[in-house]
């Protein structure tokens, strides 16, 4: 189950797991393919289980399972290599190596869990989470060296460690990192971030990102100008971490193409989609639930990141009407159940809830229908709980287009129970949920706050709807219902659950004019305004600024004058006003104007242009409250097209602090070499202490809010008995942007500091140390970015 696993339900894990334990067993298995039976079918059967176990690796099982399976293994490799026995003898070896197979008692998830959390730190944590936690720690890793663990005893064991993991409480109150939509997102490498259709899952400690890796996907990021209609070859479900849900580290391919069944099916065989995970407390084992040939496949790991063997496929899930699913994603409820959420295939009037069976997670029971859309279909069903209640999310179904986003609410505390009529999300009007359609949800519980992440997916390898795949917006409750936050970028703190505005969010919605998808002469989020002329003067059209696939025109092929004007709720401050313009013919007006709540108006007159041109106006003040945004043009004959329209606040209300410290010892941080504790006078709990070679860096991942030049603050100790500098090269997101010397401080002890002024993009930034000399670096300590000039 996936899990933020309560303390209730860790009392009773122990319990159930025992209870449920002898029917999950014997499901708990090798996916070793049967054969059918008789003699001749025994022969090629030995040879194709062998080919399969003998990829077995010691490593993965108990050392007491494994001696006896080994011993069988190696009896059946040299009647296989030898060939020279008769069938019943063949068919006798297969039958025994079989069983020795299934006696193997798994071990490798468990080891690798032990393995990462013996990183965690216990100053990071309060005294009170960390004791338990500890104390699973032990106790798991006593299993792991037990010989003659069992299966149960595993499962157990892994079962408690995560739940204590996810029990840890900072023993501080963490940081806001920013999230940047309408971009692409890269991992901690520097990678494409290529998952859609997927869910973010936390198991222990640690956030997983779970998704579809599409060829159209990679086809669109280099060269997001035109349309890759349909392309959907599938390539992977790739998984990230995280600990912020912001600084993602890609961990593995859990399943590619080639991933089976025990039949020989494979997953690339045809369309691969919406997918869940769940951790199963009675097997220990993580169940992956996606769309695949045939149905809905279950397929299985022994960690998050583990490579999943296919174990089964259903068909159809009982009481819908038709095979398969619509669309799908698993929800996880606070008792730790899950439950697939989806919509029938054909049609897809239907919402369902249907539960995972708790023995094994292997199969969705029968499915209880929540909602009905009555001449209309939905697609993206997803489902997030708030206050007790349960929402059920859905968005129009048309191909993939962004749309508004479509709720259901619960009226019992029962998920399967009685729902409200469908009420469109507030704040997903505008903009059609951020140029997006559900994707999934994830909930945050913080010290502080709770709050819900919509993620939305923009289909845009198949659309060519705007950049980025995943957009993120928060979702908060203020009065009766949730209400959707359309930010182009936020700051998010994953401890207390705080978020807020970032510096470079564009308060416009819809300012590409990409939210309707075809022309119309009305566009979404923009309301028209006719002072004379024809009575249509307003459209999008095909083909926008930098490739782009809309943008709005204002126009006729007679006199007019007119436009369109949008009304925003804005904070106090000063804001630059900026868009892509050009021009046709003669306009006597083309100009954009904001006007704040208390009625003051600043004009930015557009330049004629035969080509797009970037215009701007700064220093704008505007006051708290309602702003209206006007797009006007009058002329004889002549049009005005606008695409880009930003308004961004540059200054006032709160501005976030300054100075932010990334320690070399703390994740997402890359230290080749160790991290070590012995000299004094560090900062936090460690430093890096690199190896002795040329290009031995150290390296840090960090956020900015918004692309500018920035001031840079190193802490290194060079104590070398030599006093020689070790002198590095600085190289900001891939290229060197100075060479610090790092002179020597006098002694291992003695700590001082570099400062640098360096340029930043707005999100994630690589910043690495990268030694010139065999010395190596000095100990690195920290980095501060945004630090006041020593």
């Amino acid at each position: 189950m996936t899990r933020t696993l309560r303390t209730a339900l860790k009392r009773r894990a122990l319990l159930v797991a025992a209870l449920l334990f002898v029917s999950a067993v014997a499901t708990d298995r090798h996916a070793v393919a049967e054969t059918t039976s008789g003699p001749a079918a025994s022969v090629d059967a030995l040879t194709g289980l062998y080919d399969q176990v003998s990829r077995y690796s010691a490593a993965d099982y108990t050392a007491g399972s494994w001696a006896s399976f080994s011993s069988t293994r190696n009896a059946a490799a040299t009647m296989v290599q030898g060939g020279d026995k008769d069938a019943t003898e063949r068919a006798a070896a297969r039958t025994k190596l079989q069983s020795a197979a299934d006696g193997l008692v798994m071990v490798r998830g468990l080891k690798s869990l032990v393995a990462d959390y013996r990183t965690r730190v216990p100053a990071k944590y309060t005294a009170g989470s960390w004791s338990p936690f500890a104390k699973a720690l032990t106790t798991a890793a006593g299993v792991v060296a037990d010989a003659s663990a069992t299966e149960r005893e595993i499962a157990a064991a892994k079962t408690a460690l995560t739940t204590a993991a996810a029990e840890l409480v900072a023993a501080d109150e963490g940081t806001f990192q920013t999230i940047t939509n309408d971009t692409f997102w890269n991992d901690t490498s520097g990678n494409p971030i290529y998952s859609q259709g997927g869910g973010v899952f936390k198991f222990g400690d640690t956030y997983y990102w779970y998704g579809v890796h599409y060829v159209g996907a990679e086809l669109y990021r280099t060269s997001p100008t035109k349309q890759y209609q349909n392309d959907v070859t599938f390539v992977s479900i790739p998984v990230y971490s995280s600990k912020d849900l912001v600084n993602w580290k890609f961990e593995n391919n859990v399943a590619t193409a080639n991933t089976s069944l025990p039949d020989g099916t494979k997953l690339g065989g045809g369309w691969v989609g919406r997918l869940g995970v769940s951790y199963n407390e009675n097997t220990g084992k993580y169940v992956l639930v996606v769309q695949g040939p045939g149905g809905v496949w279950f397929l299985r790991g022994d960690s998050p990141t583990d490579t999943f063997d296919g174990v089964t496929v259903q068909g159809q899930i009982t009481n819908s009407p038709t095979p398969s699913t619509g669309d799908q994603t698993v929800f996880t409820d606070d008792d730790g159940k899950d439950y697939l959420i989806f919509s029938n295939s054909s049609g897809r009037a239907r919402a369902f809830v249907s539960k995972l069976r708790e023995s094994d997670s292997l199969y969705a029971e029968p499915a209880v229908q929540i909602g009905y859309c009555s001449g209309c279909g939905r697609e993206g069903n997803a489902m997030f709980k708030l206050d007790g209640k349960y929402y059920h999310a859905a968005s129009d179904l048309h191909g993939w287009n962004s749309s508004v986003s479509h709720v259901i609410e619960s009226t019992t505390s029962n998920i399967q129970g009685a729902y409200t009529s469908e009420y469109t999300l507030a704040g997903t009007e505008m903009d059609y949920s951020h140029v997006t359609q559900t994707g999934f949800f994830v909930t945050v519980k913080g010290t502080k706050q709770n709050t819900v992440i919509f993620a939305g997916d923009r289909w845009a390898d198949f659309a060519w709807n705007g950049i980025g795949y995943n957009q993120w917006m928060p979702v908060t409750k203020t009065g009766a219902q949730p209400r959707f936050n359309s930010v182009s970028q936020w700051e998010f703190n994953a401890t207390t659950g705080e978020w807020r505005v970032g510096a470079a969010n564009n308060y416009v919605l819809n300012p590409n004019f990409q939210a309707d998808r075809i022309i119309v002469p009305q566009v979404i989020g923009w309301t028209n305004f006719l002072e004379s002329g024809p009575s249509s003067i307003v459209t999008n059209i095909n083909g926008g600024a930098n490739g782009s696939r809309f943008a709005l025109q204002i126009g006729a092929a007679q006199a007019y004058a007119g436009g369109v004007r949008q009304q925003v709720n804005v904070p106090a401050g000063v804001y630059k006003l900026s868009l892509f313009a050009r021009t046709s013919g003669s306009l006597s007006a083309a100009q954009v104007t904001v006007t704040d709540a208390g009625g003051v108006s600043r004009t930015l007159n557009v330049p004629a242009s035969s080509g797009w041109t970037r215009s701007e106006l700064a220093e704008i003040p505007v006051s708290a409250g309602n702003a209206t945004v006007t797009v006007r043009a009058a002329s004889g004959n002549g049009y005005l097209f606008v695409d880009d329209l930003q308004l961004v606040r540059t200054s006032g209300g709160t501005t976030p602090p300054t100075g932010q410290r990334y320690e070399a010892e703390t994740a997402p941080a890359v230290c080749q070499g160790t991290i070590d504790s012995n000299q004094a006078g560090f900062s936090g709990t460690g430093f890096c202490n690199g190896n002795a070679a040329v290009g031995a860096y150290a390296q840090f991942t960090v956020n900015a809010s918004a692309a500018g030049t920035t001031t840079l603050r190193i802490g290194f100790a060079n104590g070398h008995t030599s006093g020689t500098a070790r002198p590095a090269n600085l190289i900001v997101n891939g290229s060197t942007a100075a060479t610090v010397p790092f002179e020597s401080t006098g002694a291992w002890t003695t700590w001082s500091t570099k400062t640098l002024t360096v340029s930043l993009n707005a999100g994630n930034n690589t910043i690495r140390l990268d030694p010139t000399t065999a010395a190596g670096l000095p100990n690195v300590d920290y980095l501060d970015v945004g630090a006041t000039p020593a």
